[in-house]
C-alpha cells in the first residue's frame, strides 16, 4: 500500500494539474470503486457535478479532494492498486479504469481513478472545522506535518508500552509510516523491530524521529518507491526509491553498513527486513526482572 511518499507525490500532481477546475460530469464505470459513498454512484456522480476543486490535501496516506463552496471532500483510497490519472481526453481507457472525472475547462485532460484489484474507491464525505474529511479525523498528523508535536509522540510512546515497529504503524499515533518506511528507519537508527518503546529516551526517540523525515524526503525526492507498475504518480511515472533501500526486501544481501546477511522475518502479516548485528533484538525480560 502507499505510504506517505507515494501519496503526497500523487497530491503534489493532483495540485498542478487538477486543482481550481471545475467538474463537468463524472462517470462510474464500476460500482465497487465508490463503495464507500454510501448513497451509491448516481448520488457520487450528481454531487461533484459543477463542483469546484480545492486544492488537494493530505494527512499521512490519507489524500482528499476538498470542494470549494461546500463541507465536503471527495476522500481517494488508494489502496493495493489505486492510481489517480490525469490523462488526455482522447487518450485510450486503461484496462480497470474506474471512475472518470472530465472538467469544465479546454485543458483537455481528465482525471481518472484506476484500480486493478478494486480495493480503494473513492467516497464523498463531511468535513470537520479542521478541514478534515470526518473518515479520517481520528488519524495523527505525520512526522512532515509542521505541525506534528514531538514530545507529544516521545510520551504516547512511552505510554503505549508496545514495541517500536507496532508503534509506528499506528496511524493514530503517527500517520504515513508504513512497513517500508518503518524498516528503513529502524535500520538507519540501529533499532530492532520489537524493541519495547517504554525505555525510549527523548534522545533516542528524537533520532528515530529524523531517521524517519530523512528517509521520506528522500524518497520524495525520487518520486517513492515502486516495485511494480501498481504504484505511478499522475503522470503514470513510476518512482525510484525502491533503488535506494537499505533495509526492505534485502533479505540475505550484505548489509550496506556493516556485511552482515540481512534477515527478514514474519511480522503481522507482514515482512521486518533488519540486520542481526545492527539491530540487535532485546534481551528476554526473565523473572524478577523489569
Amino acid at each position: 500500500m502507499p505510504e506517505l511518499p507515494e501519496v503526497e507525490v500523487v497530491r503534489r500532481g493532483l495540485e498542478r494539474w487538477v486543482a481550481h477546475r471545475t467538474v463537468a460530469d463524472v462517470e462510474v464505470l464500476h460500482p465497487r470503486a465508490v463503495r464507500r459513498h454510501v448513497a451509491g454512484a448516481d448520488d457520487f456522480a450528481h454531487r461533484l457535478k459543477g463542483r469546484h476543486v480545492g486544492a488537494p490535501r493530505r494527512r499521512g496516506k490519507y489524500l482528499w479532494l476538498p470542494l470549494e463552496e461546500t463541507n465536503q471532500s471527495v476522500v481517494a483510497h488508494l489502496g493495493m492498486s489505486g492510481q489517480l490519472l490525469v490523462q488526455p481526453q482522447e487518450a485510450p481507457d486503461e484496462k480497470h479504469l474506474r471512475v472518470r472525472i472530465r472538467f469544465a475547462d479546454t485543458l483537455g485532460t481528465e482525471l481518472r481513478f484506476v484500480d486493478q484489484r478494486t480495493f480503494g474507491g473513492l467516497s464523498l464525505h463531511d468535513n470537520t472545522p479542521d478541514g478534515l474529511p470526518d473518515v479520517i479525523a481520528h488519524i495523527a498528523r505525520d512526522p512532515l506535518d509542521p505541525l506534528f508535536d514531538d514530545e507529544a509522540f516521545h510520551l504516547a510512546l512511552r505510554r503505549r508500552r508496545t514495541t517500536i515497529k507496532r508503534a509506528l504503524l499506528d496511524q493514530t499515533l503517527i500517520s504515513g509510516v508504513g512497513n517500508i518506511y518503518a524498516d528503513e528507519a529502524l535500520w538507519r537508527a540501529r533499532l530492532h523491530y520489537e524493541r519495547p518503546t517504554a525505555g525510549f529516551t527523548r534522545p533516542r526517540t528524537a533520532e528515530l524521529l529524523g531517521h524517519i523525515r530523512d528517509v521520506m524526503n528522500a524518497a520524495l525526492s525520487v518520486g517513492g518507491t515502486s516495485f511494480d507498475s501498481l504504484y505511478v504518480n499522475v503522470n503514470g511515472e513510476s518512482g525510484y526509491f525502491d533503488r535506494s533501500l537499505d533495509a526492505y526486501g534485502r533479505e540475505d544481501l550484505p548489509c550496506r553498513r556493516c556485511g552482515t546477511p540481512m534477515r527478514r522475518r514474519p511480522w503481522m502479516n507482514r515482512s521486518s527486513y533488519f540486520c542481526p548485528k545492527c539491530q540487535r533484538p532485546p534481551r528476554p525480560v526473565g523473572p524478577g526482572r523489569g
